[in-house]
């Protein structure tokens, strides 16, 4: 039996809580003034929900919503829940890319990797479904953009089609879309890629120290850090990044910080001769407003990794610049005795072998001092 009526709501004088029976409430906080609510049970947990103003919302129609409350959740329906997803604004991709970017980017240390990621969406994506809501796309709209590329440009339809499903699982992960990114039907969908050796084209070691004498013959700020890449055998990123702050003469160290490391940790390099002799033959190029050691035109700002290529362009070489790495490890492994897991730690490589990751506590810096001397003296045609 209710327990309300209009006449006795109309005459209520004292603030508090007025009860209806199954559930419903009235809370008076002013004569004439106050809202409805109904207290229930949601998978075992008391819930106080909200019906909104009695200046809104009459008796009769409270009464009503408490009967379709208690419907829903006789369904497995969480008003809350719902009514929370009806007021939820669906976000375009474009929209929800962009928030994505903002997000995940703070977590990149590839600088390079940050801006690719976003423009590869803004040339291949956004002009075809960046409009569109991020619940409203499917397999076959998202086959619909891959297509023109997927055969063409296998390696960067590849990337497009992750991206799309990081922006896609974003969505799903916060509520505006019913399920994950359908990517393996999409997968299936799209035709075969041609197979390709997924490896860096790398110069054969034998032809290396000829190379060093063919950069040796023209000096200029590209050629200096691609020879002082080749001598200390590591990443494009981490040379055209060098800062003079990370040289230490004394004891012949290059310590690059962990932030500009692909593992994310402190790598020290042992400094040859050779690589000493680059340090002074770059001095004229040397931009004590940024502390590069290789700077670019804009002295403010480092090389690009296009500029390094184009030295092999150039000289009509076929190999890319972090090939030399490769170089590197097949030297080491075919012309020398040093263990495995002294050139592996020379690259920076993570080890793979967790069991042997956890005990491991050396970085091998004085075996590497010898295996990067040899590699001088086999790059200059003195070994």
């Amino acid at each position: 039996m209710t327990k309300l009526t209009v006449m006795k709501i109309r005459n209520l004088k004292e603030p508090g809580r007025y009860g209806d029976g199954d559930g419903l409430i009235l809370n008076l906080t002013a004569p004439g003034k106050g809202y409805w609510l109904i207290r229930t049970q949601i998978n075992g947990r008391r819930r106080d929900i909200g019906l909104g103003s009695i200046s809104l919302v009459t008796l009769a129609e409270a009464r009503d919503a408490v009967h379709q409350v208690r419907k829903d959740i006789q369904n497995g329906l969480d008003p809350v829940a719902e009514r929370q997803k009806a007021k939820r604004v669906i976000p375009t991709f474009k929209d929800a890319a962009i928030l994505v970017h903002k997000e995940h980017r703070k977590g990149w240390k590839n600088g390079k990797h940050q801006k690719q990621w976003i423009r590869t969406l803004e040339r291949y994506v956004f002009p075809k479904i960046g409009n569109r809501l991020v619940n409203d796309i499917e397999g076959p709209v998202i086959c619909d953009v891959l297509s023109p590329i997927w055969l063409e440009k296998p390696e960067t339809a590849r990337r497009v089609k992750q991206r799309i499903g990081v922006v896609l699982d974003w969505s799903y992960a916060n509520g505006f879309r019913t399920s994950e990114a359908p990517l393996r039907s999409i997968s299936r969908g799209l035709p075969k890629q041609p197979k390709k050796d997924g490896h860096f084209a790398a110069m054969p070691y034998a032809e290396v120290p000829a190379f060093i004498s063919h950069l040796r013959s023209k000096e200029n700020v590209s050629r200096l850090a691609l020879e002082f890449l080749i001598l200390t055998a590591t990443r494009s990123g981490e040379v055209r990044g060098a800062k003079m702050d990370e040289i230490d003469l004394g004891n012949r160290l290059w310590t690059i910080p962990a932030q500009r490391m692909k593992m994310g940790k402190t790598h020290a390099i042992p400094l040859t001769d050779s690589t000493l002799d680059v340090l002074q033959r770059v001095q004229p190029y040397f931009a004590p407003v940024s502390n590069l050691i290789f700077p670019g035109k804009n002295v403010k700002r480092p090389l690009s990794d296009m500029t390094l290529l184009k030295v092999l362009r150039v000289a009509d070489l076929p190999y890319t610049v972090h090939g030399f790495r490769s170089s590197f490890r097949d030297w080491a492994a075919e012309q020398t005795s040093y263990p495995g897991e002294v050139a592996e730690a020379a690259l920076a490589h993570a080890v793979t072998n967790k069991v042997e990751a956890a005990y491991r506590r050396t970085n091998y810096l004085e075996k590497r001092r010898d295996l990067m001397r040899d590699w001088e003296q086999f790059c200059l045609g003195t070994a």
